[in-house]
């Protein structure tokens, strides 16, 4: 795997140190076309919205492609009663949990890649081509394209070991969790906004996958990363994660996850306007989407809620093809 931490060494643009300012997450430039095919959250207006900014970099023209969607939340009843468990296994799947819709701006970082990072952010983009290219076979995924995996990883954090638990392929509708557990090979999209561990969560998925060594890891830093990788340039369905410092964990409610014996927890979320959304237009196979679902240290971005969306220029199109592979990461301190 070739790995290039800076999408533009020469052209970087400095970014302010203050990681919660306004100033660096503009959104500018948004168009809005009538044409009866999306629902806002004022009077229910059915408009389709397609947003498209310019942005000059260094001499350079960066074209933008910020979508105007919605992102679904989940319907918090406001009686204190938890979340419906996720399963799936066991002789089901189910993913009943009520969502709203809720009217977003995903802005697009093309161009301004280097601006995010996993302790700043909570999610960062890199450059980086894998041997594999079609992502058909589990064992084949798992004798090569693993260890390309944690090498990535560990070029960019500095850790001293990575440990994969799983991967999930995804080629299947967003309306997968509905075709029962025959279909579970043709994972789609998630639709929901989540983080894939609570913070609780986190220390349960270290117990599980290194019982004899949880207690001696977690008093040191120890993290849980996704790399997100597109199998095919993503038109259909991308995937938006949030700025870590624009969701305070008070928008974060804890939810039980199931996943044949392994007994998990997950963070649902309250809709907040303050949630600043990004993505990148046409992520290739080329390139991956980190995504930092729990960090113990707290001092830094801990966790990056995420989605997928619609962007409605490229409704009715192909069906996403993406492989995210799950991973504990281990200090030395």
């Amino acid at each position: 795997m070739q790995f290039d931490s800076n999408y533009r060494q020469l052209n970087s643009v400095p970014r302010s140190a203050d990681v919660n300012s306004e100033q660096r997450h503009p959104i500018r430039g948004i168009r809005m076309i009538a044409s009866g095919s999306m629902a806002t959250e004022v009077g229910k207006l059915q408009v389709e919205v397609s947003v498209s900014r310019q942005r000059s970099v260094l001499n350079t023209q960066q074209e933008k492609h910020d979508v105007a969607t919605e992102l679904s939340y989940w319907d918090d009843p406001g009686d204190g009663s938890k979340p419906t468990p996720i399963v799936i296994g066991k002789g089901r799947i189910t993913n009943e949990r009520p969502h709203v819709p809720h009217s977003v701006v995903i802005s697009d970082v093309s161009g301004d890649e280097d601006h995010y990072t996993l302790d700043s952010h909570g999610f960062q983009y890199c450059r980086s081509k894998s041997k594999e290219k079609e992502f058909v076979d589990d064992e084949k995924i798992q004798a090569e394209y693993y260890s390309e995996c944690k090498q990535l990883l560990r070029d960019v954090t500095g850790a001293s070991r990575v440990v994969i638990f799983n991967h999930k392929v995804r080629r299947g509708p967003t309306q997968w969790h509905h075709l029962g557990l025959k279909n579970l090979a043709n994972r789609g999209p998630v639709t929901k906004t989540h983080v894939d561990q609570s913070y609780d969560g986190a220390e349960l998925r270290l117990r599980w996958e290194l019982p004899e060594e949880a207690e001696h890891l977690a008093q040191k830093r120890y993290q849980i990363i996704n790399i997100w990788r597109p199998i095919k340039t993503i038109r259909k369905d991308p995937i938006a994660v949030a700025d870590a410092f624009s969701v305070p964990d008070a928008d974060l409610v804890a939810a039980e996850m199931v996943e044949d014996d392994y007994h998990g927890e997950q963070w649902v979320v309250r809709y907040n306007s303050a949630h600043r959304w990004y993505y990148k237009h046409l992520l290739s196979p080329d390139e991956v989407l980190l995504i930092k679902c729990f960090d113990s240290n707290e001092s830094v971005a801990r966790r990056a809620l995420h989605s997928a969306f619609e962007d409605p220029v490229y409704r009715g199109k192909e069906s996403r093809q993406s492989i995210e592979v799950r991973c504990l990461v281990l200090y030395d301190t």
